[in-house]
């Protein structure tokens, strides 16, 4: 025979898990303000913008975004490289990347 679950047990472990992760979530959501500098922005103006992003319909303006995030990104990784692998990395391409949250934001 076989021993019965302890669902009860089980139900607080996910919400546990479930906590965890929602806590995760939001630390990670501040990390990410202050990393691209919105910090220095309101709530008020922060919540705003947000706003406006999760409204958004436009496909070429949200994967404009989307690349300049990507970008962004790519940029945290490089600044961790070595001065010499920044350097090659930047000469590389500085150019692309450049072009195209300049061209997002033009036609947009």
């Amino acid at each position: 025979m076989r021993k019965p679950r302890d669902y009860d047990s089980e139900l607080k472990a996910l919400e546990d898990k479930a906590k965890d992760l929602k806590t995760r979530k939001v630390q990670q959501l501040g990390e990410l303000v202050i990393a691209t500098g919105a910090d220095s922005f309101s709530a008020d103006e922060l919540a705003g913008a947000l706003l406006v992003l999760a409204e958004t319909k436009d496909a070429a303006r949200r994967e404009a975004w989307a690349k300049r995030g990507a970008a962004f990104f790519r940029g945290k990784s490089r600044r961790s490289a070595t001065p010499s692998d920044r350097d090659a990395g930047s000469t590389q391409e500085e150019p692309g990347g450049a072009q195209s949250p300049s061209g997002g934001t033009g036609a947009a």
